[in-house]
Formats: C-alpha cells, sequence, structure tokens
C-alpha cells in the first residue's frame, strides 16, 4: 500500500522549503553508494512499498526488494537496497525509515497478539485510535501481522457506545432510532453488562460489543447469545490475558494498541561505497 501524497508532505516536512544543509556540505554531489535497509531485531515487515515510493519520490529508481510485507523475519535481514545518488538516499532516509519501521512494529504487535490467541476461532481486532492521516496505512500493517480490520470510518457501519446511549435515552432507544434512519448498514452496540445484553438481543444487531467485561462475563455473555450475532471484547484486555478472554468464546478482541501503542521495529539503512 503506497499513500504519494503523505510522503510527499513527509518529505517537505523534513526540509521545511529549504535543502539538507549537513548533506549538501558534506557530500560533492556526484558521489554513488549502495544503501541496505536492514532490520535490528526479530519482527513481522509491512511498508516496503510506502519505502521504495519514498525513494523513488526523490529520483531513486536502482532498488532491489527481498522481503514482501507480511514475513516474519530475524534480526540481520536485508529488507532491500537501493544504489544511487548519496544526496539522494540521505534525503530519503529518515521518511522511508520512520514510515517502514512504524508500519512494521504495528505488524509485529499484531502478530504478537495474534500469537497468543493461536488455536481459538476469535480474531484480534484493530479500533479507530490511529494516527491521524494514517489510518489506512496503519490498519493494512493490521493486516499484515495477521490481524482484521474494524470500519475504516464513522461512515462504514454504526457503532453505538455509552455516549450515545445516554443521548438516546438509552439501549434500545439508541439501536432503534439507529436502525430507523439508516436500515441497510450494520450495527455494532455497546453493552456494559448482561442486562444491557438481554435487553438489545432481540433486536438482532449484527455484533454486540462486551465493554470490559471478564473472561467469565464473556463466557456468559456467548452462552446467552447463542450464534444470534457475533461478540466482541474490549477494554482491560492485556497480551496475558488475551487468551482467557479468547477461549470464552467471543468472535473479536479489540486492541486499540496495536495502532496506538506499537513500539517500531528497529530498522536501520546501512550505506557503503559502490
Amino acid at each position: 500500500m503506497i499513500d504519494r501524497e503523505l510522503i510527499k508532505r513527509a518529505l517537505a516536512e523534513d526540509l521545511d522549503g529549504g535543502e539538507d544543509i549537513t548533506s549538501v556540505a558534506t557530500v560533492s554531489g556526484t558521489e554513488k553508494v549502495v544503501a541496505e535497509f536492514v532490520v535490528r531485531k526479530d519482527g513481522v515487515i509491512a511498508g516496503i512499498d510506502m519505502a521504495i515510493a519514498v525513494l523513488q519520490e526523490v529520483g531513486l529508481t536502482d532498488v532491489s526488494q527481498f522481503v514482501q510485507d507480511g514475513t516474519k523475519v530475524t534480526a540481520g535481514t536485508v529488507l532491500l537496497s537501493v544504489r544511487g545518488d548519496t544526496r539522494a538516499i540521505l534525503l530519503a532516509e529518515r521518511t522511508a525509515l520512520n514510515f517502514l519501521s512504524h508500519l512494521s512494529g504495528i505488524a509485529s504487535m499484531t502478530s504478537t497478539w495474534v500469537g497468543a490467541i493461536a488455536g481459538t476461532s476469535c480474531k484480534i481486532r484493530d479500533t479507530r485510535k490511529t494516527t491521524p492521516g494514517m489510518r489506512q496505512l496503519e490498519k493494512y500493517a493490521v493486516r499484515m501481522g495477521g490481524g482484521v480490520n474494524h470500519r475504516m470510518s464513522l461512515s462504514d457501519a454504526a457503532l453505538i457506545k455509552d455516549n450515545h446511549i445516554a443521548a438516546a435515552g438509552g439501549v434500545v432507544e439508541a439501536f432503534t432510532k439507529v436502525r430507523a434512519k439508516f436500515p441497510k448498514s450494520e450495527i455494532e452496540i455497546e453493552v456494559d453488562n448482561l442486562e444491557q445484553l438481554q435487553k438489545v438481543l432481540p433486536l438482532k444487531p449484527d455484533l454486540i460489543l462486551l465493554d470490559n467485561m471478564s473472561p467469565e462475563l464473556c463466557a456468559q455473555a456467548v452462552k446467552l447469545v447463542l450464534g444470534i450475532c457475533k461478540l466482541e471484547a474490549s477494554g482491560g484486555i492485556s497480551l496475558q490475558s488475551a487468551r482467557a478472554f479468547a477461549e470464552s468464546g467471543v468472535d473479536y478482541l479489540a486492541i486499540g494498541a496495536l495502532t496506538h501503542s506499537a513500539p517500531v521495529l528497529d530498522i536501520g539503512l546501512d550505506m557503503r561505497a559502490e
């Protein structure tokens, strides 16, 4: 996945209307080098296409790719190499690494969560807690790590949460208003307890979000629902407790940390004379 407009903005931000004064002062402008993007830590890769597009944006076209997005790699793996003008490579370096390291960090964290619940029928799902302007890319990285996406935007589907419920006057009232206004939209509704769950079940929502419930309460919810709709657990879920939630029988675990708290994967650029 490539967002060329975002790349242009990132490079423009780095130059801020000027030039790379360090490279202009230290590099004559005639040197050619070979540079390799090398991962320093085990992880899952995402963002290779973005890194290549950054290189292309500054005029570098002699690029070799060795790893595909979604690949699990070990420290020391060379992801791609580029040959060309030294100044251009130095200009592209940080922007390319920022995208590649950030997206690979998301993919790596997602893979860890997916591994924690392996063998269950539950899926790890992201949220809208994304970096402004990077939602498409970050959710793509989640998929590369083995997770699945929740709605991409507010217009994709309805998610009735506690504030909507308070504004509408109750769980049933909120659901009824959404269904009347948008009869063809998928509707997910948040419930805080089993009593609320029983109230909304007759309305046949597409999905019910179990907010801050324990694995034990989630298991009770699964028995109450009996497959009428899908269930998603959210809130209070840690990597250590993920399997217990997954084994309760819910269909999804909503993990905002995939996009808002994933540490970058350590990737560096090593240059050598051609």
